[in-house]
């Protein structure tokens, strides 16, 4: 009689640390999103609800497309550096971040209640 493993040998025994970082880096591609493409009303849109926050320092929910990734961040607009587009927020949790106006694909106003 012959005894057959069954599922087992068609299981792989070994996995080479080269080819779990290649798998893990091609999932990761994947998620990546690219930058969708913002018109003029919509960048102006920005731009007024930008004005609106720092005017009655309003919250701001601002989104942005970093290395492919989208990321959220809330805070109280510090400084506008209009010749570099460059925005200085200070997050709920008291850091300063800088964020390029150029990397932003959603902004929402957190008006106070």
């Amino acid at each position: 009689m012959i005894r057959d493993r069954g599922k087992i040998k068609w299981q792989s025994a070994f996995f080479m640390p080269e080819h779990v970082k290649m798998l893990s880096e091609v999932r990761k591609e994947e998620l990546k999103v690219k930058k969708p493409i913002l018109d003029e009303y919509q960048i102006e849109e920005f731009e007024q609800k930008i004005l609106l926050a720092i005017e009655y320092s309003y919250q701001l929910n601002i989104t942005i497309l970093e290395s492919g990734f989208i990321k959220g961040f809330c805070g109280v607009i510090q400084r506008l550096d209009e010749l570099n587009k460059i925005i200085y927020l200070q997050t709920d949790d008291f850091k300063r971040t800088k964020l390029r106006f150029d990397d932003i694909v959603g902004i929402e106003v957190k008006e106070k209640e």
